[in-house]
């Protein structure tokens, strides 16, 4: 009889050993096939993509204010070689022998007792000739014209 309780106990124990065993295998089953995310990592994600969202529009600020500032310096750095250049020009203009050649050369002008020739181009003046639609517009639209080509820096 002591040999049947022990069994028994012994019954007991290895069906106890054997569930024990069974739910330990589904639990290891139900962690594998859950997933690996946990609180912390939800929360770190969380975190991660909150600062994302936050600094995204200061940093596309910031970059195109650097592009802004760039330009800048580069409308400055021009500015300042056009003054160089018109200072230059100014101290040029204050000489007269430079004042005299830019006279004679665009004004045409002849110094007293020099004669002053004019070279016509024949092909210029049949050209002028063509070109007679300026005489059938108004008066002001020629006007206008003529302000207008003044102002071209890409004079032929």
């Amino acid at each position: 009889m002591a040999r049947d309780r022990f069994s028994t106990a012994t019954r007991l124990r290895l069906l106890g050993e054997q569930t024990a065993a069974r739910v330990y295998r589904s639990q290891t089953r139900r962690q594998a096939r859950r997933s690996r995310l946990t609180g912390r990592a939800a929360f770190l994600a969380l975190v991660v993509c909150s600062l994302v969202v936050a600094l995204a529009y200061p940093m596309r600020q910031w970059v195109s204010q650097r592009a802004e500032i760039a330009d800048q310096e580069r409308l400055a750095a021009e500015a300042s070689e056009r003054v160089e250049r018109l200072r230059d020009e100014k101290a040029r203009l204050r000489d007269d022998a430079y004042v005299k050649r830019l006279a004679r050369e665009h004004l045409h002008y002849v110094l007293p007792g020099e004669t002053g020739y004019t070279v016509i181009d024949p092909d210029a003046v049949r050209q002028r000739r063509t070109d007679q639609g300026a005489a059938d517009r108004p008066w002001y639209s020629n006007l206008w014209d003529g302000v207008d080509t003044a102002d071209r820096t890409d004079r032929k």
